[in-house]
């Protein structure tokens, strides 16, 4: 047991009239260890009525609001941690409030999982803790599970951090996916040996609201989207997170865009992928991915939408296309390798694009050396001569 330790402080959001007990004993846990929890009531004041439809998401979204100027005010006042605890609509009253805390702050989600979470969590940073078993009164399982999150909400207390530092240390935001990740690492390499800072976002669907939200922030001087493979997912597959902004965010920043992974659908396992789509060609990326080629027409439609977002920004835009292929597959040999596809990007590209954006086309392929070599000719065109030194 900690000694002699300055004490911490932290939240837990619960509705106290069903979880008063669960609440209780994580908090005296966490006292142990030298934390100090204040418990906040996440009821939906229903005054006995059985809500439903639009009534209860109603109650839920002035539950969430009432909570979070209570939260808001508490981290103003230099609270360490925030954990939510719940079962079905707890824990979607405590995510709301959660979500909408910035970015990095240290913040827990106890629940049943009544979820798919990477929809919900796939742009904040919450530490979710699955119970297993329900939230309805302590048993043994419950006692472990909150005793783990208990020991982990004080470690997060303890963490020290700087406000708004994804802000005030701005990096370079590149989206990437396994199928380019050849090209991601390299260039990766090259920034950081420059003394670059970069942070890559998995652009599988999820990540993307990540990359969208950091954007939004302020948290990139430039965007390479490199994968901008999730135009696919969100206007063919339909599997993704929502990610308002994944193609437009932070506009007036300098933007690198490239056609990576954008050369097929990212589809599920495939025994679960509609027939329509097997009848093309394919690959299994593993166990639980397959990737489906895109056809002439998608492929022109996907090119409009992301000429359509790149003519919205108002600072300095590329696109690099290298016509050796798109992914890893998309190579010689590979099972989606097409270059008639490239051209009908290329070219429905230099159809729509606005003439402000500028076009390089590369014979090489994605991962050829040449083509981290023209991103980084790009950022120095962006950058502008710089200034001679007069002794």
């Amino acid at each position: 047991m900690p000694t002699g330790e300055p004490r911490y402080r932290a939240l837990i959001l619960a509705t106290l009239s069903t979880k008063a007990d669960e609440v209780a004993f994580m908090a005296k846990r966490m006292e142990r260890l030298d934390v100090d929890v204040e418990a906040i009531d996440l009821s939906l004041n229903a005054h006995g009525k059985v809500l439903g439809g639009p009534a209860k998401a109603l109650a839920i979204d002035e539950a969430a609001g009432r909570v979070l100027e209570q939260v808001t005010r508490a981290m103003d006042d230099g609270v360490n941690a925030v954990i939510g605890l719940g079962g079905g609509t707890g824990a979607e009253i405590a995510l709301k409030v959660l979500r909408a805390m910035p970015i990095t702050f240290p913040k827990m989600l106890i629940t049943t999982l009544p979820f798919d979470p990477r929809y919900a969590l796939a742009d904040n940073s919450v530490v979710l803790v699955p119970t297993l078993a329900d939230l309805n009164g302590l048993n043994a399982t419950l006692r472990e599970i909150l005793e783990n999150a208990a020991a982990m909400a004080a470690g997060l207390c303890r963490t020290q951090r700087r406000a708004n530092a994804c802000v005030l240390t701005p990096s370079i935001g590149i989206t990437g996916l396994g199928a380019t990740d050849a090209a991601v690492c390299p260039l990766v390499e090259r920034l950081q040996a420059r003394g670059e800072e970069t942070t890559v976002f998995h652009a599988n669907g999820f990540g993307g609201a990540a990359f969208a939200r950091f954007a939004k922030r302020g948290a990139f001087s430039t965007l390479i989207d490199l994968t901008p493979h999730e135009l696919t997912r969100i206007n063919i597959a339909g599997a993704h997170a929502p990610m308002q902004g994944r193609f437009t965010a932070a506009p007036d920043r300098p933007r690198i865009v490239l056609p990576g992974a954008l050369n097929f659908i990212g589809l599920g396992e495939k025994s679960l992928v509609p027939k329509r789509f097997l009848s093309r060609p394919h690959y299994e990326h593993s166990g639980l991915f397959t990737h489906v080629k895109l056809t002439n027409d998608e492929m022109a439609n996907m090119a409009g939408l992301l000429a359509g977002a790149m003519n919205t920004c108002t600072g300095p835009s590329a696109l690099i296309v290298p016509m050796g292929g798109f992914s890893h597959h998309d190579a010689p040999g590979g099972a989606i390798e097409d270059p008639d596809l490239r051209a009908v990007f290329l070219d429905t590209m230099r159809a729509k694009l606005k003439p402000e954006v500028t076009i390089t086309a590369l014979d090489g392929h994605l991962f050829d050396p040449a083509v981290t070599e023209a991103i980084l000719d790009q950022l120095a065109a962006f950058a502008g001569p710089k200034e001679k030194v007069m002794s």
